[in-house]
């Protein structure tokens, strides 16, 4: 048998045993088994049984962690790799279009978390009626028209009560 067939060189080569794909992407092999059952990557089968991956599953996971980091749950990373042709590593095309969508999204966690910070020293409007503060921002819990929740600090303000009287 010449070399070129041999099980060390060809197409092969590209498949990568679960612990080296572990261990380049810094997850545990039991992580990269469980985005394997989600969906999220594909292992193929040696002959042994054994899981191979492509080396674009690197790239692939690597995005996986870093949006969990980032706090986003698992059903809107999969859409983002679903909308992505199964099998294919991501172009600089792909890439940077998953770069834009999450940099409006990052722009507007980040007013978010500003917002919170802001108000944080003050009347959310949940309804407690705890504070001493919470009697003068929102008396007999008049937040509670808008809806459930930190009405203040999901975007209504005292202002808005006024307005509705």
């Amino acid at each position: 048998m010449s070399s070129s067939n041999s099980p060390a060189s060809g197409p092969g080569d590209d498949l990568l045993p679960i612990g080296e794909v572990a261990k380049r992407t810094g997850l545990a092999v039991s992580a990269v088994r469980f985005y394997e059952e989600q969906g999220l990557v594909h292992a193929e089968r040696a002959s042994s049984g054994h899981r191979r991956f492509t080396r674009s599953t690197i790239r692939r996971l690597s995005f996986i962690r870093i949006c969990q980091q980032l706090g986003y749950p698992l059903a809107k990373i999969a859409a983002h790799l679903d909308s992505l042709p199964e099998g294919r590593t991501p172009t600089d095309a792909d890439w940077q279009s998953f770069a834009t969508q999450f940099a409006v999204d990052i722009e507007h966690r980040i007013s978010e978390l500003t917002t919170l910070r802001e108000r944080l020293d003050g009347c959310i409007g949940c309804g407690c009626l705890s504070l001493r503060a919470c009697a003068l921002y929102n008396p007999g819990d008049t937040a509670a028209r808008f809806g459930d929740g930190p009405r203040y600090l999901l975007g209504d303000s005292a202002s808005d009560i006024d307005q509705d009287q």
